[in-house]
């Protein structure tokens, strides 16, 4: 419902045309004003969108009054009621903003003409915000349906480049040079957690939070320069603890990977904020990877690294006695070359993670390995480890839901028919059944693209071909193809063909002969 304040100090005036006025439009609310002071006591109360001032008013002018409005109310429309049809009035109104004037006296149709031109001005910008604002809280919640995939990439695969350059400058995050990772360990039934968590990093604005996958939450920091790292690592991870409020802390636990320059070197922290969460008994409920007592001068993380694909090939076909003929030839070269025994049940149970980590991947759930005491000897850690991997062979048997023939299949064509939506791994894990991380790898495996790249494409190519309709706009076909961002499309468009939208549609206008319309570029 619109609302109009007819101002002027001859209530004969003031009747006449709000008579005049509410006859054309009966459902504008109407009140007076009968001089430019109770207009402005009664703006603020009233809410008008549209003022009907006259300006010559004892007291405090129509154009005083227009300006002091103006000021404390900048939405408001005016149009200006004179009886002098004076240059200087009319300059001085529209460096106020006045949206048109009427003469003292006015035709009734004058008036309804008039006052109906600037109320359709005024729904039709209504009409704009309206639609801007929706256009803005879809893209917020496509950007963090995103940027949950952009992490599970980022650590466990390849982005294109383009997604991480345009999502820095979406995304509403003071981004820098240095960034590291953190692991929250969630306690068993705390999962509910995880959007109190999402909405209080969003807040910070310092880093991208990633999908829960069993109960682990991965989040990548970016450093902010104004405290050091540790001062910054510590008050997240006290805020992040702050949040769950649960009386079964068992198992709750952050840890924190070192800081790294370059975006392609995340995974390394991000490995050793997990190795930094291997023992979550501890009383203070986080620990840097810097803290972790480092035993040896074998380097772990390569080892891990270079375990990792052998065991999740493994692990995915079953072949559990592979797993324990790799980790039993491991405890016999640290023997073999008289390795201290911590060292060793340490370097071990690194790998029992990243079996179990696997596990979780594949949406198996299973209890973090632990050894129940400190080993006298190899023969000890030798039986604790086989009696760690046999319970997760267990679970596996257990849980593991045998991947369809088609599985792939099915995921490739689901993104194809719904890559116009707001999809994410998550979304397609619920589908089928399977963890985001574990698609995102037997994505890649199978069909040798990354599964960003694949949804991309899917949207360019849909583009191209709402792009030989003349009558859709580039802004129309972005949103039908899944982007709530002209700018964002545009440049991903522009990555993706080596051609802006526009000089794309010109070149294939031109080669079929249909002239090219300049406005179909916006």
């Amino acid at each position: 419902m619109l609302k109009l304040l007819i101002v002027d100090d001859e209530q004969i005036e003031r009747e006449g045309l709000q008579a005049i006025i509410q006859n054309s439009y009966p459902d504008l609310i109407i009140k007076q004003a009968k001089n430019g002071k109770t207009a402005i006591e009664l703006t603020p109360l009233f809410k008008p969108d549209l003022i009907l001032m006259d300006i010559k008013m004892p007291g405090m002018n129509g154009l005083e009054t227009i300006e002091q409005i103006s000021y404390n109310s900048p939405t408001v429309k005016f149009i200006m009621v004179t009886a002098y049809e004076m240059f200087e009035y009319a300059r001085q109104a529209l460096k106020l903003g006045v949206k048109d004037y009427l003469l003292k006296p006015s035709k009734a149709s004058e008036i309804v003409f008039t006052v109906g031109k600037v109320l359709k001005q005024i729904v039709d910008e209504q009409k704009a915000l309206e639609t801007n604002r929706f256009q803005q809280d879809t893209l917020q919640k496509t950007l963090q349906v995103v940027e949950t995939d952009i992490v599970t990439q980022l650590l466990f695969d390849h982005v294109h480049e383009v997604h991480l350059n345009e999502l820095v400058g979406l995304l509403d995050i003071r981004t820098t040079h240095e960034k590291f990772v953190i692991s929250v360990l969630l306690p068993h039934g705390s999962e509910n957690f995880y959007p109190f968590i999402k909405e209080r990093i969003r807040k910070t604005k310092c880093g991208w939070v990633g999908a829960l996958y069993g109960r682990q939450l991965p989040i990548i920091v970016f450093r902010n320069l104004d405290m050091s790292y540790r001062s910054q690592a510590i008050s997240l991870a006290r805020d992040i603890l702050s949040v769950i409020k649960t009386d079964n802390q068992k198992g709750l636990f952050i840890g924190i990977g070192e800081v790294y320059q370059s975006l392609d070197k995340i995974r390394q922290s991000y490995q050793e904020s997990l190795i930094a969460t291997m023992d979550s008994n501890l009383p203070i409920k986080y620990r840097f990877y810097s803290d972790v007592q480092i035993l040896s001068n074998l380097d772990h993380i390569n080892e891990t690294k270079q375990r990792e694909k052998q065991f999740f090939d493994q692990i995915q076909s079953g072949q559990w006695e592979k797993v324990i003929d790799n980790i039993m030839d491991i405890i016999h070269r640290y023997e073999s070359a008289g390795a201290d025994l911590v060292q060793t049940q340490q370097s071990v149970l690194e790998l029992l993670w990243v079996a179990s980590r696997i596990l979780n991947e594949m949406g198996i759930e299973t209890d973090r390995p632990l050894f129940s005491f400190q080993a006298r000897d190899f023969r000890q850690i030798r039986a604790e480890a086989n009696e760690l991997i046999d319970r997760m062979r267990v679970a596996y048997i257990e849980q593991h839901t045998y991947l369809a023939p088609d599985i792939i299949f099915r995921i490739k064509q689901y993104i194809i028919e719904h890559s116009h939506k707001d999809i994410s791994l998550e979304t397609i894990g619920k589908k089928v059944g399977l963890s985001p991380i574990y698609i995102s790898k037997i994505f890649k495996e199978q069909l040798g693209i990354n599964y960003i790249n694949f949804l991309t494409q899917c949207r360019i190519d849909k583009a191209k071909t709402l792009m030989n309709d003349p009558n859709k706009s580039l802004k129309e076909i972005t949103f039908e193809v899944g982007y709530h961002n002209p700018n964002y499309f545009s440049k991903v468009f522009k990555k993706m063909c080596n051609l802006s939208p526009t000089d794309y549609r010109k070149r294939l206008f031109s080669n079929k002969g249909i002239p090219f319309n300049e406005k179909l570029s916006e």
